[in-house]
């Protein structure tokens, strides 16, 4: 009798993007698995800002307002998705929602299925919110994070928070 480990899709958009500075939480076994299948973006608008002191990107959950926001879909088994959603603060921080994308390039391997095109219109879930401050809505959305960008909001690490709190 084999095995078969269920893989869910789940579509990064901010700090755990390959270059970015959460990225190696979806290579760290004790996590759980993850493996890159493909850049993305999404079919709708959404507005992906930065806020809060740390710099921290969103997803805010107001399809139609924005830009359309690339990224990237991994595949994840079960603990990997529960160390996302206690990572993503979920269901408090960031809800979990099915999100529309289309395939920018599709390098990983599945199962049983034929390899996706590009411009195939696919499904994962993704961390957006429905809870923010009243003022989030107004702030600069991007189309694609990064933590280095012209915008000068470097993220602050939970590391580098952590030790300013002992420090204070």
């Amino acid at each position: 009798m084999s095995s078969c480990i269920l893989m869910t899709r789940v579509f990064v958009y901010g700090t755990l993007k390959k270059g970015q500075p959460n990225n190696y939480r979806m290579f760290d076994s004790s996590n759980g698995k993850a493996e890159f299948l493909a850049s993305a973006c999404t079919t709708q608008k959404y507005p992906l800002v930065i806020a809060t002191k740390h710099n921290i990107p969103f997803l805010l959950n107001l399809p139609g307002q924005g830009n359309r926001v690339r990224g990237e879909i991994y595949k994840v088994d079960d603990k990997m998705l529960d160390f996302l959603d206690d990572f993503e603060s979920c269901p408090t921080m960031y809800q979990r929602t099915p999100v529309k994308l289309e395939v920018e390039k599709w390098e990983g391997e599945i199962e049983g299925e034929e390899k996706p095109t590009v411009g195939s219109i696919t499904e994962a879930f993704v961390y957006s919110t429905k809870t923010y401050q009243p003022d989030w809505p107004t702030l600069p959305c991007y189309g694609n994070y990064d933590s280095y960008g012209a915008h000068g909001l470097e993220y602050e690490t939970r590391e580098s928070r952590e030790r300013s709190n002992r420090a204070e």
